[in-house]
């Protein structure tokens, strides 16, 4: 026997390359740039930590309530439509 001929390894590559094409929409849930994004994003969000106190949400529904009564209030008359 010579070996493999160049049809051979043709008709391999032709079949490898039909099994890819046929796999590609699960393959790509798991290598393409989604499952890239998913995995990127996991991490991230696994960095993440919650917190949780009383007095930062005291300071913080002070500081809204100082922010709420600092804004300017339109009046009846200046409320209306201009015509």
């Amino acid at each position: 026997m010579g070996g493999v001929g160049w049809i051979g390894i043709g008709l391999l590559l032709a079949a490898v390359l039909v099994v890819l094409a046929a796999e590609w929409p699960r393959l790509s849930r798991r290598v393409g740039a989604d499952a890239w994004a998913a995995r990127s994003r996991k991490r991230r969000k696994e960095k993440l930590t919650l917190i949780q106190g009383d007095e930062a949400d005291d300071e913080f529904v002070k500081s809204v309530e100082r922010d709420l009564a600092d804004l300017p209030v339109l009046d009846e008359h200046e409320d209306r439509p201009r015509r």
